[in-house]
Formats: C-alpha cells, structure tokens, sequence
C-alpha cells in the first residue's frame, strides 16, 4: 500500500522479490502440520488446533499473494499520468490490515472475543468495496483520461476486500480452535449442573 500511494515502483519490487519466501514458509508450516499429525496421532482437540494452524497459514500466505497483485498494480499505475482521485484507498486497506493484525493477535492470544470483533468489522471493508466502485465508476465516466488507472484500482479495491475476508477467515478459524465445547448430554458434568 505504500508503494501504491507513493508511486514506488522500486518498494513494489521489493514486495514482489518476497514472493519465493512467502511461498517456503508455508510449505514449512504445511510440512510441519503433517509431521505432527505423522509422529504424534493427536487426538481430537489437537487435531482440530492443527488443522487450524494449517489453514491460517493458507489464508496468509494469499495474503502475500494480494499484497503482490496490488504492488504489480502500484508499478502499472506509476506510468500512468493521470489517476482518480475520489478514491480512498488508503482507508479501506487500513480498515483490512488492522482486522488482519487483531485476527493474528486473537489467535495468538487464544481470545475468541477479538476474533468477534475481527468478524463484525468485515462489513466495513465490504461497505468500502462497494463505495469505492462506485466512486471509481462515476469518476471514469465523468473523466476518460482515468479509465485506465480506474480500471488498475478496481483490482486493488478487490485484493484489499479479499485481506480482509482471509483476517475473517483467521477469526472464525481461531474461535473454532479454542471454542470452549458444551459437555455432551449424559456426562457427569452435565448431570451435576442440573436440578
């Protein structure tokens, strides 16, 4: 998002070079994730925290995925001499990458409230998605000369919608991980707790 709105295409570059480290650090996680499963045979819970871990780390390592699609869409835009300038971008990404750092610390704090919050704040980022199209669109149909750029931003408006869809992801996939479960009906717990 930097080297967007600072036309950097050399920061964007950089970004992109950390494409191959994204993608290594994944397959340690994944490698991980089956060595426990291979050598330990977790039983339910564990297993459940497992498969989490693993599927957080698919959703951030798409992340790193939009964060290259949109420094790809920086570089484009720094040759093109006239952008829209209604948009905001830069809100709409804040708005996702905080829910993205608050999903990470509900997961790292085991706290099923934050990953709440995480979920009920996705409806911002979905309102800024629908917003900024719309403002997109009537500012290219008023001024040809920023259809293009219009165009480029389109796409970055749907990465920085889909960040925050994968900090949801990681909440719901946090609160399933550390969910307190209910005693199921006949355990002594369940028979002590009632009159």
């Amino acid at each position: 998002m930097r080297a967007l709105e600072r036309q950097d295409a050399s920061l964007a570059g950089r970004v992109i070079a950390g494409q191959d480290e994204i993608s290594a650090l994944w397959r340690s996680v994944e490698a991980a994730c089956i060595e426990m499963i291979w050598k330990q045979q977790p039983v339910a819970n564990e297993l459940r925290e497992i498969a989490g871990m693993l599927q957080i780390a698919t959703d951030l390592e798409r992340v790193g995925e939009y964060a290259i699609d949109i420094s790809r869409s920086a570089i484009k835009l720094v040759d093109m001499s006239k952008r829209p300038a209604s948009l905001e971008v830069g809100a709409m990404a804040g708005v996702a990458l905080a829910m993205l750092g608050d999903a990470m610390r509900s997961y790292d704090e085991r706290s099923i409230e934050l990953a709440d919050t995480v979920i009920q704040r996705d409806d911002e980022v979905d309102n800024f998605h629908r917003s900024g199209i719309k403002t997109l669109g009537a500012e290219m149909e008023t001024d040809s000369a920023v259809v293009n750029a219009g165009i480029v931003l389109l796409f970055v408006l749907a990465n920085i919608e889909r960040v925050g869809d994968r900090a949801q992801n990681i909440a719901w996939k946090t609160k399933d991980i550390y969910a307190v479960e209910p005693p199921e009906a006949g355990t002594a717990a369940d028979a002590g707790g009632r009159h």
